[in-house]
């Protein structure tokens, strides 16, 4: 069992120090791996790595794990005793059958810490009053994190969850919460609403959002159309973060707004290319993580299936720990449609630059082993715009002209916004494995 908080000013220091600090944890996670995981006993094993020869450098002779096998192998990555399990979430699988993972007392004192840390970098204080529009409930683990961390800072957690618009409007006009965390693409919904209801988002106590599950910014830092949407209503700053439920560990971006910190004595970060080999800041792969310390469901080299990259530069907040892009892409939903490859967040980027999209969402089947199809369904605000303007719109953007049909507003957000989703949805995969 680790306390981390004697580790807590490890990112402000220097590269070296930091390097250190990385490798005693990193050998002392990997020994408990080796002792306690039947999963990874087998693999160091088959492997002859010895976990005291391990450094961040080298960690990558050492083969990554995949979604595949935290799913099909699930219990053999229980590294603790069933007695010493106090909480239980599910990720998504790989075919749609959620993952089980497994957390101990320990492992939420090390997540309370990690959002404090994270939360803390957004310059969030105990007087702050924090409404969380993330569900605590349904084996979700985002909103127990937040709830976590605020509480850990001191500050005063609002859960109203998936609460209706009505609801979110009464709170923020009753306790006049500072700090707002959710899905930005809902909190864009939630401001709108706001004004329609006669309160100005600008015009409320709330100065900071803290953006979940989806990026606000390109690869470039700049925000993106929804970004630049949230700033107009809301006037706040705002903030990316990513996590995970598998790797239990956040990334959030600080006041500088320029990537998500890695908590240096809480992950090993890498991104890695098509052929899996690791390769340096700054140049786009799949993002895969090493959460240290972690007791109930332990992981070496998790590929998360998201494209991102790596800020090697220190920050301006004086931490010279690695930082995370924005996520770019899912590599599981790449596209192929006419000898074109390309992403859902791609195509949703395209349609953010068309302003008569009020609301959208894609569905993908497959054609041939080579090649998807690819509707989009959008509502429109503008009666001058129709399904052939839009596809004309994408294929100047996209290089390729997939299919558009026209619904309404209410029969899409249905849809993206269904109850039974804990995220909006956009991105429908019919395509058969």
């Amino acid at each position: 069992m680790i306390d981390f908080n004697q580790y807590r000013d490890t990112a402000f220091r220097s590269t070296e120090a930091i390097g250190r600090i990385q490798t005693e944890l990193l050998r002392k996670h990997l020994r408990y791996c080796a002792s306690r995981s039947p999963y990874y006993r087998r693999i160091l094993g088959n492997q002859g790595i010895k976990p005291g020869e391990v450094t961040p450098e080298n960690l990558a002779d050492i083969p990554p794990t995949g979604k595949e096998e935290l799913e099909h192998e699930n219990d053999a990555f229980l590294a603790a005793p069933p007695a010493e399990i106090v909480d239980t979430v599910f990720s998504s699988g790989t075919t749609g059958r959620p993952t089980k993972i497994a957390y101990t007392e320990h492992d939420l004192r090390r997540l309370a810490y990690n959002e404090h840390q994270s939360l803390a970098g957004t310059g969030m204080e105990s007087r702050d009053r924090v409404l969380l529009t993330c569900t605590m409930d349904r084996c979700f683990v985002a909103g127990l994190a937040y709830f976590l961390g605020a509480r850990s800072i001191g500050a005063c957690s609002i859960r109203n969850g998936h609460g209706t618009m009505e609801s979110h409007l009464d709170i923020i006009r009753r306790v006049s919460p500072t700090v707002v965390i959710g899905v930005p693409s809902f909190l864009l919904k939630l401001g709108e609403y706001m004004k329609g209801a006669g309160l100005d988002p600008v015009q409320t106590s709330v100065r900071k959002l803290v953006c979940i599950g989806e990026p606000v910014r390109n690869k470039e830092m700049a925000l993106l159309p929804l970004g630049k949407g949230l700033k107009n209503l809301w006037n706040a700053s705002l903030y990316s973060t990513y996590a995970s439920s598998e790797t239990v560990s956040t990334f959030c971006e600080c006041t500088r707004g320029n990537g998500g910190h890695l908590h240096p004595e809480l992950a090993v970060a890498e991104v890695l290319d098509d052929r899996g080999r690791r390769v340096g800041p700054g140049c786009e792969g799949e993002l895969v993580i090493t959460p240290l310390g972690v007791e109930g469901m332990p992981l070496i080299r998790f590929r998360t299936g998201d494209i991102s990259f790596l800020i090697g530069e220190p920050c301006g907040c004086g931490r010279n720990s690695i930082r995370i892009g924005p996520i770019l892409a899912r590599k599981k939903q790449m596209i192929k449609l006419k000898g074109t490859t390309l992403y859902p967040q791609a195509i949703a980027l395209a349609l953010e630059e068309i302003p008569a999209v009020a609301e959208h969402f894609l569905e993908v089947d497959t054609l041939t082993d080579l090649s998807d199809t690819v509707t989009i369904h959008v509502a429109l605000s503008d009666p001058e715009w129709d399904a052939a303007r839009v596809a004309g719109r994408l294929q100047s953007r996209l290089r390729v002209k997939p299919d558009v049909k026209v619904r309404s507003l209410e029969e899409i957000r249905r849809t993206v916004f269904s109850p039974r989703y804990r995220k909006p949805m956009r991105f429908f995969d019919r395509r058969t494995p």
